[in-house]
């Protein structure tokens, strides 16, 4: 199934570009990069501008996905939390459940 500004939640983040648009924490605003990693509460996001790994908190921040087809779609982390495995097989069909 491609990825849709619908399903995106359902989906793994991992290799899609981001970019960090609000934060509580006003120091992470802007950070862009690559979605590298992905854990319960956090994205791990490779930035353009270096090796660097930086990890958000997806609590109290909004994140602009840029899609394959090349959609931008802005999500507020809060509905990103959770274990990656249970977020993408809870939500939708799956033929694993």
């Amino acid at each position: 199934m491609p990825v849709t500004p619908e399903s995106l939640v359902r989906h793994e983040l991992v290799g899609l570009a981001v970019s960090v648009t609000a934060a509580d924490n006003a120091d992470l605003v802007g950070i862009e990069g690559s979605v590298v990693a992905e854990t319960t509460q956090t994205l791990g996001v490779e930035r353009d501008d270096s090796d660097r790994v930086v990890h958000v908190p997806k609590d109290g921040t909004t994140f602009t996905f840029t899609l394959p087809a090349g959609e931008d779609v802005a999500v507020e982390g809060r509905r990103l939390n959770g274990r990656p495995a249970r977020r993408t097989e809870n939500t939708g069909d799956s033929k694993w459940r």
